[in-house]
């Protein structure tokens, strides 16, 4: 029985994909550099900084300039968090009946703390949300299970009574290897990537879709 949400937070939870591809542009216009369309980087949104720098200027984290652009990278992000990031159509509706049915639902994101916690508190739902678990609350990264385990720990819910809900391979990886159910979000971002071939326990094409599960 499932007593707990807990979701990923770009492309699955929020449409980031906007604000962080006005940061990677910005970013670009510093190298007198044309901007991309928001459809060129929103594929690989989830992957943050290193997805969207990989595609903005053909470089990884070996690259020498890399380290300094990703910190210009992020300060613009820091600059405009919620500018044009919404939530996924469906999910407002969704956390109303999950909080109707009085389950607990949380946030885990590869997101750092320092933007993960204001873009929710600008989404007017950091008070809602049981807990929030970021990228750099346990040192560890999805897929590694730590941080899913972190937030069983905040709401007191063990991880077999839990489902976690995201839009990347990752995201199911870490539910499997936490005990949890998984959930591919296949409205998400994807990464380039196929859900159904990810193994999650439920693939679900809207938001809504979760609630037959719960």
């Amino acid at each position: 029985m499932i007593r707990a949400v807990l979701f990923d937070l770009d492309g699955t939870f929020a449409d980031t994909a906007p604000d962080l591809c006005d940061a990677l542009n910005r970013v670009r216009a510093a190298r007198a550099l044309p901007p991309l369309p928001v459809q060129a980087t929103r594929p690989v949104t989830s992957m943050g900084a290193r997805g969207l720098l990989g595609v903005g200027f053909n470089i990884g984290p070996e690259h020498p300039d890399y380290a300094q652009m990703r910190e210009e990278f992020l300060a613009f992000y820091e600059q405009n968090l919620c500018r044009e990031t919404r939530l996924f159509p469906g999910i407002k509706e969704l956390l109303d009946e999950i909080e109707q049915r009085r389950l607990p639902w949380g946030i885990v994101t590869n997101k750092a703390e320092r933007f993960a916690l204001p873009l929710l508190n600008l989404l007017d739902l950091r008070a809602r949300a049981a807990c929030v678990i970021g990228g750099d609350t346990t040192g560890k990264l999805k897929p590694n299970p730590d941080p899913l385990l972190a937030a069983c720990r905040a709401i007191g819910i063990e991880p077999d009574a839990c489902v976690y809900v995201g839009d990347d391979r990752r995201d199911i990886e870490a539910a499997r290897a936490a005990g949890m159910k998984s959930a591919a979000a296949a409205w998400g971002y994807l990464n380039g990537g196929d859900p159904r071939s990810w193994g999650a326990d439920w693939l679900i094409e809207r938001p809504e879709d979760l609630l037959q599960y719960l």
